[in-house]
């Protein structure tokens, strides 16, 4: 018997692609970020600047290191977020005042006044998962975030 058709004995169906859960995962991910992209239109910005953004909203003042906790995005890629969301003048980055080597974000007015631009966001996009009750949208919170601790034992 050959190696392959040993694999294929011993688990038959695990490499196969509808078998993966981290790929429908990765086709949900896609699939919202395109479904965000026209509603963050009027906000000229991302879904990544936009997760940035609602952290900002629910505390402006944060250090970067708060950041990145709260959002859970990668330093590599919050620098770039960050720096994209200054250039169009919805946060600033400065050195803290007791410890220059630590900088905060904060939001500007216009950052500020964003908010109110992507308050119907949440509802549009709850529009979208027509098929699915609120009571099954809170299951797979639960169940997702059970998923992440999974991968956060390590």
């Amino acid at each position: 018997m050959s190696d392959e058709a040993k694999l294929d004995e011993l688990a038959p169906d695990t490499l196969k692609l509808e078998s993966q859960l981290c790929h429908r995962f990765y086709t949900l991910s896609n699939a919202f970020t395109r479904a965000y992209r026209p509603m963050l239109k009027s906000l000229d910005i991302t879904y990544p600047q936009y997760v940035v953004m609602m952290a900002l909203w629910e505390q402006s003042n944060v250090t970067i290191a708060e950041l990145l906790d709260k959002t859970v995005i990668d330093g590599g890629a919050m620098t770039l977020i960050l720096k994209k969301l200054e250039q169009k003048g919805l946060l600033s980055v400065v050195k803290d005042e007791l410890d220059k080597r630590v900088r905060r974000v904060m939001l500007s007015k216009s950052g500020q006044d964003a908010k109110i631009i992507a308050r119907d966001v949440p509802a549009q996009m709850l529009c979208k998962l027509d098929g699915m009750s609120k009571a099954e949208a809170k299951q797979l919170i639960v169940l997702m975030d059970k998923l992440q601790g999974c991968f956060n034992a390590d």
